[in-house]
């Protein structure tokens, strides 16, 4: 259990600095009133092209909205407003990508903006919306596509369950329990209770296999999906689907060091984050989840805290939280934007949980 005495707002507000000094610039690095992030730290030499991850942008925007709910600064607010408006322009203009997940989790980070977005996040959650229906099919019995226009495929959870906590933050609660309840009865594995990573669907219709990878961001965004649900449907379905993840995560997702385990650089850097952020969005808005799911945040922040590396003005997180981190350098996944992230936003869930002790 980690140490009540720890200030994890200064140690949230310390992972933010880092980030944001080593990773945020100006769209090309030269338009104003526009940010987003670099992959990289260092950034290699020569600088080539790299390949565009909206969804770890839509994560840097949840970290600074993280930290504006923390400790609000006008600074803050108009990064946020910049970043908004360079994730758009970045992403040529549009709010939706090939892969639904991609959208789905800059969608959840828009909606969530507010205000704050600005005038570049008008029409953003319409946009967004309008492909999860398109992307609905009732092949394999239901569920949202990986890819727009789509007819045979992958549905992942990864696309569905953060679907779905949008739809149900848009008080779209019909559709967001469908999805839900596709996903239940689909990927989540009876006999662990762990989201599974999606279902593959046979060109006719039927469903085939199923992908029995788990993703910690399965976990968290089912988890989130089931709370969201429980706040706005009497069903009792949701709440209980909740608990029994968390559970589940306990005995059968966290490593033997009692942390979220970690996958590796690229998308898979982000995956534990989003874990821990779900799980501290519950402790705080669930009553019955409270005392497992802070439990295992405070856990893995005091693990991550004690392995970080310092160097550059800043920590460098663990790709995996359990064991220290290396310095960032070429071919090192703590170089990564995505494993920063999921290292600043476990400190912004430790420092949520405190706030609400």
């Amino acid at each position: 259990m980690a140490d009540t005495d720890v200030d994890w707002a200064e140690r949230a507000a310390i992972a933010e600095r880092a980030v944001v000094r080593r990773h945020l610039r100006p769209v090309a690095g030269v338009v104003p009133g526009t940010a987003v992030a670099r992959e990289r730290w260092p950034r290699p030499l020569p600088s080539l092209p790299r390949p565009w991850h909206p969804w770890w942008q839509a994560q840097l925007l949840e970290c600074l909205l993280d930290a504006q709910q923390r400790s609000p600064t006008t600074g803050r607010a108009q990064t946020i407003t910049a970043l908004v408006r360079g994730i758009r322009l970045r992403n040529r203009g549009r709010w939706t990508t090939r892969r639904l997940s991609d959208a789905a989790f800059l969608g959840l980070a828009v909606q969530r903006s507010g205000w704050l977005g600005g005038r570049a996040a008008a029409g953003a959650e319409r946009a967004i919306t309008e492909a999860f229906y398109r992307g609905w099919s009732e092949a394999g019995g239901g569920g949202l596509w990986s890819r727009r226009n789509a007819r045979s495929g992958v549905k992942p959870v990864l696309a569905n369950a953060p679907a779905a906590i949008m739809m149900a933050r848009a008080n779209q609660v019909d559709f967001a329990g469908s999805i839900m309840d596709w996903v239940f009865d689909t990927l989540v594995d009876p006999r662990t209770g762990l989201v599974r990573a999606g279902a593959v669907i046979e060109a006719d219709g039927r469903l085939g296999r199923i992908d029995p990878t788990l993703h910690a961001g399965g976990q968290g965004s089912f988890l989130a999906a089931c709370v969201e649900l429980a706040h706005r449907d009497d069903h009792t379905r949701w709440g209980d689907r909740a608990v029994a993840l968390v559970d589940a995560v306990q005995l059968r997702f966290a490593n033997g060091h009692g942390s979220l385990p970690g996958a590796g650089a690229g998308d898979g850097g982000l995956q534990a984050g989003v874990l821990a952020r779900y799980l501290a969005d519950a402790a705080v808005r669930r009553p019955e989840l409270e005392a497992a799911a802070s439990r295992l945040v405070l856990g893995c922040a005091e693990q991550a805290w004690l392995g970080r590396h310092e160097t550059g003005g800043g920590p460098v997180f663990s790709v995996d939280w359990a064991v220290p981190a290396a310095a960032p350098g070429p071919r090192v996944p703590e170089a990564d934007l995505s494993v920063q992230l999921a290292g600043w936003m476990l400190m912004e869930a430790a420092a949520r949980l405190q706030r609400s002790a």
